[in-house]
């Protein structure tokens, strides 16, 4: 293919990312990252912000992975600052999904914080997965704070950080089991049953959390 047939395709391509129809715009998403071209970065990355259907949205993080990640990742980073939540949420997703650990300093507590859920849970994602080695405990304390929060979701994905996390977290989480906040020892119990019984699942995990915390143990007795 020659490059003026080359420069065409790609620009098909964008134009197609913008398409009204959402399975022209996952087949673009596709091609994206079929082909990669660096030209593709910068609107790859728009659409991420402003994509409403997830399957495209997943597509275009996919598609950006297929890209060097000394160009994206920057990119990336840039988006965090953005005022819209989901282009901020979405970049952290496609951060953790390449694993790039340069990229561990721009998770920051405020991201991880952040008012907007879908934020904070991609926030941990990517925080578990880009922690350079000797973190985790400082990581899993900053964590640990958000326990009790939020809708059962976002209970769920702080819960799986927590987890995700490994040893590193245990002494952390033992320590909320006996917070003097109900709210926190139920979060911090379900997360320690649903570690030791993933099978069960998070509904169950709380409904235990639940019983013992009316019974006033923590759990580890038992």
């Amino acid at each position: 293919m020659t490059m003026a047939n080359e420069g065409a395709r790609v620009q098909q391509t964008l134009r197609n990312l913008m398409s009204g129809s959402a399975s022209v715009r996952l087949r673009a998403a596709l091609a994206s990252g079929t082909a990669p071209d660096p030209l593709q970065i910068e609107e790859l990355v728009r659409r991420c912000a402003v994509e409403p259907d997830f399957h495209v949205r997943e597509t275009l993080t996919w598609a950006l992975t297929r890209h060097a990640a000394a160009l994206t990742v920057p990119r990336l980073i840039d988006e965090l600052r953005s005022p819209r939540a989901r282009a901020r949420s979405q970049a952290l997703h496609t951060l953790s999904k390449i694993g790039d650990r340069r990229a561990w300093p721009a998770v920051t507590r405020e991201l991880m914080t952040d008012a907007d859920e879908d934020v904070a849970r991609s926030a941990w994602r990517a925080a578990v997965a880009l922690v350079p080695e000797g973190e985790e405990s400082g990581l899993a304390r900053l964590l640990v704070e958000r326990l009790g929060r939020g809708e059962p979701e976002t209970m769920l994905s702080l819960s799986r950080a927590l987890i995700a996390l490994g040893e590193p977290a245990e002494p952390v989480l033992r320590t909320a089991m006996s917070a003097p906040e109900p709210h926190v020892r139920r979060h911090a119990i379900a997360t320690e049953r649903l570690a030791r019984e993933p099978e069960r699942g998070f509904d169950f995990a709380i409904e235990e959390a639940k019983r013992i915390v009316v019974l006033g143990t923590t759990g580890q007795e038992e």
